[in-house]
């Protein structure tokens, strides 16, 4: 019960995090929509969606689900504010999972000098201070995998649209109305072979042991 509340709240305001990032992002490129709603905070008043937030992540912490993720509300951003069209709006998208991955750096490098020798498992079974300094690590780089996955309305969509041409680009964005029925398809039903799920986990395998775990 309790490694499930650490999880949970840890993936909130790992989440925050990625959302003000986009906010911050997108005012300095001329955005101010996120600062004046009130959203460039950590207050978790501001940011959480009651589904997204809790319900969904609670579901899949105590199902076992190897993949745990979840969400905050999304910050508004109003692209007609930012200076650089689609490469503009491409760096507020890539703000959000580039601070989770280095929240997941930093955590990794104490996850390494406080506990030598350990492997993430060992870590994260060592004691509370362990797991909770694990599972930051953990949650950071699986919400940065997550959202650079390229699918619309995920992060990476985004990024990716830039290599389209600009026709081809609204298009694909455009799936963004049905990209969540698309991922949670491919988590549940693998198509061809292929699982998303088990991708997402191969990656976040192969991360951790780049980052030394």
């Amino acid at each position: 019960m309790l490694s499930g509340i650490i999880v949970l709240i840890v993936l909130i305001f790992s989440a925050i995090f990625h959302e003000v990032a986009h906010g911050y992002v997108a005012e300095r490129l001329g955005d101010p929509t996120a600062r004046l709603l009130g959203r460039l905070t950590l207050n978790p008043i501001k940011h959480i969606d009651p589904i997204m937030s809790i319900f969904l992540p609670l579901i899949l912490i105590f199902s076992g689900s190897p993949v745990i993720f979840g969400a905050a509300k999304p910050v508004p951003i109003d692209p007609f504010n930012l200076k650089d069209g689609r490469k503009d709006i491409a760096l507020v998208s890539i703000a959000g999972p580039g601070t989770n991955i280095l929240i997941a750096i930093v955590s990794g490098f104490f996850c390494r000098i406080l506990f030598p020798g350990l492997n993430l498992e060992m870590i994260m079974s060592s004691g509370l201070f362990g797991f909770i300094l694990g599972t930051i690590f953990y949650i950071n780089l699986l919400l940065a995998i997550f959202n650079l996955i390229p699918i619309p309305p995920l992060d990476g969509s985004k990024v990716f649209a830039l290599l389209l041409p600009e026709g081809l680009s609204v298009a694909y964005l455009s799936l963004g109305s049905i990209g969540f029925f698309i991922i949670f398809f491919l988590l549940l039903f693998p198509f061809g072979g292929f699982s998303l799920g088990q991708f997402i986990f191969n990656i976040l395998i192969f991360a951790e042991r780049l980052l030394g775990l």
